[in-house]
């Protein structure tokens, strides 16, 4: 049985019409013929998808009991027995009731698709297992529900519905996605500008993967070589030497002048795993090509053209950009150079050859390095070996003329020649090889004392023994090179991973620094950093040192790396070989990194104490809140309790004052609730603000409006003129009413609260004050930010207003004296005033 079609309608965010569209998908298939059935959707109470839903057949569904709640599920069983041709199944990342046939959804479509039903569902971008941290850090919200992203790659079709982030919004307004209850909490959470722009971005850019995965798929099914450039990838080679950075730099040049071009970058590593590279050259270009945006590679092949060709091939790439050899003349004639082969490889694709410092100049006679991998010692040591080794072998050997042949005479030549390769490599091995042959004929073949030979048997003997030493050296000379170099790798992994296992373990610089210092035998190493301000005279300082004396500059060290523009490790003692160096320097590329991480810790401990400091401040409002609702409760209650004590026929009026006050206690702790979480909301930022020049008029009259019949009461006291002041209208009048409230209920009835305003140079003072007009006078005992030592400047309210009122870049102050309690907030005014009569 052929296995069905999974179709799926992607969205960045709920409500931009992906059931929508599946339901108007299945309409078109029913209209052309096709069974559709609808195995699950999920209005959500949206007359637009629930009409689109019109006319298509829905199999009911199934009940499930969990935790004594009802809950319905799609009748998988039913769909299976209908056995339609498409089922249209919403949500696919859906966790199903505890109880059902399966955990997901999805896992129900993977049963449907293999009974061979074509399937079309719905997915949320914020749902895939690989993107949810990513969701998470945007919105502020973990997806509970995720679905793996192979399930996601296996679909047959996946198709993006995009709705740009003002029209969503737009949409949430009108009360298109969620009820009216839930708009304005989403508005300014989930369903930002901000947040919304990054998930678009985010569905577009993985659902652009997708489409590249099956672009590859196509090609390889069909057998297609050459590149399409449906999209510009650009490739640098980079062998590891000092041109690097400058290839790099051209290629990101070449790759910024086409947008959406993708960089690229690719070592090749000797498939015997031994490389003279130094391994702190590539880290720093490595991190070069991160910093332009591109992405680094790393693989290993015996070839580096045929491996440069077979990942271009693998990736798709456009073009690749080589430095220009840094070969001679005569090294290019006997091989072509990798950028010749390159180019005649790579058909279709461009091949840029960079010039840089590095390349080769003029053509000249270079001698190859003494010590070939062996080292200098052992090489000149090698040498002086042959010339002392040979005379005094063949003195032994004139001695024993009459007892052995020259067959005898030249295995015991060969053998001294096998003893210098293994010593010093292929340079002795062929000058001991030539020395020998020629001693052998000097002394050993007719006429003696002579270069003549006579016989032809001799002659082949010497030619062979000859080409038998060479070859024998040099590949005794490489099994020791090779011995040697793998000898040279153990000690330099035993070195990086006794360092990295002191990094695990969680030791400090010090600790690291004097490891170091005794895998290389130092007298001294310091850890140097460059203060960043100091003057044009570098001035450095010590971060961890070990041994005696450290070096306190980099000059004063015999051995110096630098990790970075402001970091380097020094150190003291003897000379290190070029092979040691390469090391220290991969050990100070690795103590920079624990440089770093401590600095990251120390800025996590910062967080951290960030972080300590609000959940105080959030115990801080639990407490005022829990203060401010017990009080309002136990009204309540005993408003609740006198009235259920009395007696039937009891005061009619009597009933009515206690269910007025208990009706006001439940209204206000459901207030403090509501300030509680606009409170929590305007902390975690979520509070959008619009800051704008207000009329101060408007806004009095309208917290005045808010506070009901109690409002009209407050007696104002306002300047003739008084200019706009920069704030939130409504952020504004939801403070002054709150500050209003809190005014009312704590005035006796003979003595309601006054409002004051004043104009001082570029702000605007406004007062609320409990007591008679004029009461106001100098505070007499002021508490933490300015507020009175009781809790009263503590309560939830005054709590809300402050921190509304410093969200409009302004303060709020409280104060007590004789008379009054009385809060005042000052915001700057959209123009400057001056001193203004006192008149209405």
């Amino acid at each position: 049985m052929p296995r069905g079609r999974l179709r799926i309608y992607l969205g960045a965010a709920p409500g931009v019409g992906k059931t929508y569209a599946m339901l108007a998908e299945g309409q078109r298939l029913r209209s052309l013929g096709t069974d559709v059935v609808v195995g699950l959707v999920e209005p959500h109470d949206r007359r637009p998808t629930a009409a689109m839903a019109e006319g298509l057949e829905i199999i009911p569904r199934c009940a499930l009991s969990h935790r004594g709640a009802l809950f319905t599920e799609m009748d998988l069983d039913a769909v299976l027995a209908r056995r339609p041709q498409v089922a249209l199944v919403d949500e696919l990342a859906h966790s199903n009731v505890p109880g059902a046939r399966n955990a997901k959804r999805w896992q129900d479509v993977e049963e449907l698709l293999a009974a061979g039903i074509d399937v079309v569902t719905t997915l949320n971008v914020q749902h895939l297992e690989s993107l949810n941290d990513v969701v998470r850090q945007i919105t502020g919200v973990r997806q509970r529900e995720t679905l793996p992203d192979e399930v996601a790659r296996r679909a047959d079709q996946i198709e993006l519905v995009d709705l740009p982030p003002e029209v969503l919004r737009r949409r949430m307004v009108h009360g298109d996605i969620y009820p009216p209850d839930r708009i304005e909490s989403a508005l300014t959470h989930y369903f930002r500008v901000g947040n919304l722009t990054a998930l678009r971005e985010i569905a577009l850019l993985w659902l652009a993967d997708r489409v590249e995965e099956g672009l590859r798929r196509y090609r390889a099914a069909h057998g297609i070589v050459a590149p399409w450039e449906t999209r510009e990838r650009i490739l640098v080679a980079l062998s590891g030497g000092p041109e690097g950075e400058t290839l790099i730099r051209r290629a990101a040049r070449i790759s910024a002048r086409t947008p959406g071009t993708e960089l690229l970058t690719l070592h090749v590593v000797p498939e015997d795993g031994f490389t003279r590279v130094d391994p702190a050259v590539l880290a720093a270009q490595r991190t070069l090509v991160e910093t332009l945006g591109g992405s680094y590679h790393q693989v290993s092949g015996e070839d580096v053209v045929e491996s440069l060709l077979q990942f271009a091939e693998a990736e798709n790439v456009t073009q690749i950009v080589l430095g220009a050899s840094r070969h001679g003349r005569l090294a290019s004639l006997l091989r072509a150079g990798v950028g010749e082969r390159t180019i005649r490889g790579s058909g279709p694709v461009d091949v840029h050859i960079v010039t840089h410092e590095e390349a080769a100049g003029p053509a000249g006679l270079r001698f190859p390095r003494a010590s070939h991998g062996m080292g200098a010692r052992r090489y000149w040591g090698a040498l002086a070996g042959a010339v002392v080794l040979l005379p005094v072998l063949t003195l032994v050997l004139t001695a024993l003329r009459g007892r052995l042949g020259l067959s005898s005479n030249l295995v015991i030549y060969l053998l001294a020649v096998v003893v210098v390769a293994l010593v010093g490599g292929v340079g002795p091995a062929l000058f001991a090889a030539l020395a020998a042959a020629l001693t052998a004929d000097y002394y050993f073949t007719a006429p003696v004392h002579s270069f003549d030979m006579a016989r032809p048997d001799e002659i082949t003997a010497l030619v062979v023994f000859l080409a038998t030493a060479a070859l024998v050296g040099t590949v005794a000379a490489a099994a020791a090179r090779r011995a040697h170099q793998a000898a040279r790798a153990t000690a330099e992994a035993r070195v990086l991973s006794r360092l990295s296992a002191a990094m695990m373990r969680g030791q400090d610089l010090p600790a690291l620094v004097e490891l170091i210092r005794e895998n290389f035998a130092l007298s001294a190493v310091s850890l140097l950093e460059r203060d960043s301000e100091a003057t044009p005279a570098p001035a450095w300082y010590v971060v961890a040192s070990a041994g005696e004396l450290p070096p306190e500059r980099p000059y004063e060290s015999d051995v110096e790396s630098p990790v970075g523009d402001d970091l380097t490790l020094a150190a003291r003692g003897s000379g290190l070989s070029p092979q040691d160096r390469r090391v220290f320097a991969a050990c100070a590329a690795e103590l920079g990194l624990a440089h770093a991480r401590g600095r990251i810790t120390g800025g996590g401990d910062r967080g951290a104490d960030t972080f300590a400091d609000a959940e105080r401040t959030r115990a801080s409002l639990l407490l005022a809140a829990c203060r401010d609702l017990g009080a309002v409760l136990r009204t309540g209650e005993e408003s609740l309790a006198r009235l259920r004590s009395r007696r039937p026929g009891g005061h009619g009026q009597d009933q009515a004052h206690l269910l007025d006050t208990a009706r006001a206690a439940v209204h206000r702790a459901a207030q403090l609730v509501t300030d509680l979480d606009d409170l929590s909301r305007l902390h975690a930022g979520a509070l959008d603000l619009y800051l704008r020049p207000v009329d101060l008029d408007e806004v009095l009259g309208a917290a005045l409006d808010d506070l009901g019949p109690g409002g009209h009461s407050i007696v104002l006291r306002l300047p003739e003129y008084m200019p706009d002041v920069i704030a939130d209208a409504a952020l504004l009048t939801r403070t002054l009413t709150a500050l209003g409230a809190d005014a009312l209920r704590h005035s006796p009835p003979d003595r309601p609260p006054a409002v004051t305003a004043e104009v001082r140079d570029t702000c605007v003072r406004i007062r609320v004050a409990d007591g008679a007009p004029g009461a106001a006078a100098e505070p007499v005992t002021t508490g933490p930010s300015g507020g009175p030592p009781a809790g009263r400047a503590d309560s939830l309210a005054l709590r809300l207003s402050r921190d509304m009122v410093e969200a409009m870049d302004g303060t709020l102050e409280t104060a007590t004296d004789e008379s009054a309690f009385s809060a005042t907030l000052t915001l700057p005014s959209s123009a400057p005033g001056g001193a203004a009569p006192a008149g209405r």
